[in-house]
């Protein structure tokens, strides 16, 4: 059903979508509320550097794995390389990260954190831990297992052994600390 007309003469829908169109938006719309508390602390300390979210998740990921290669971490963040080359490129500059060449390939390009760069990654992920625990803390103890199992059921299913090998790489070393 349209109702009104816009100044292009195309015809507007004024009725919300709604239950009716066989979604239920609930979820939708937590997820993008979520999100957007999630990323707003972050968001806001990044703008005061000119930074902003593409600069967060390649600190995080370099942070979280000291000596990545670029390739490997556009494989994690299905990004362009020239979306990436800009990014890093800042990032290095202003000293967040250093570039190394590998080893045994000399064409391969390895990524570290510098001191600051890990302070920097350490004070964007603290407001986001206290957000999730401050979540958590007052439903059942359970619950942490089931919001993971949920969040990793959202991730592409070719996408998910990827993750978890993240993850359980990084437990794997924080464990070794």
């Amino acid at each position: 059903m349209t109702d009104k007309k816009n100044d292009q003469n195309l015809p507007m829908i004024t009725f919300p979508m709604s239950e009716q169109d066989g979604i239920s938006f609930e979820i939708i719309e937590l997820l993008f509320f979520a999100y957007r508390d999630f990323v707003a602390d972050p968001d806001s300390m990044l703008a005061g550097i000119g930074y902003g979210r593409a600069h967060h998740r390649v600190l995080h990921f370099v942070n979280r794995s000291p000596g990545i290669p670029v390739a490997h971490l556009l494989e994690i963040l299905k990004i362009t390389k020239q979306s990436l080359a800009r990014v890093l490129k800042q990032l290095i500059e202003d000293g967040y990260i250093a570039q190394q060449t590998g080893d045994k390939d000399r064409r391969q390009r390895l990524l570290f954190p510098t001191q600051k760069g890990r302070d920097l990654a350490l004070q964007l992920s603290r407001c986001q831990a206290r957000r999730i625990e401050q979540a958590l803390i007052s439903l059942p103890p359970e619950t942490k297992e089931t919001a993971k199992a949920f969040l990793y059921s959202l991730i592409e299913q070719n996408d998910r052994p990827l993750v978890r090998q993240l993850n359980s790489q990084q437990d794997r070393q924080d464990h070794a600390l």
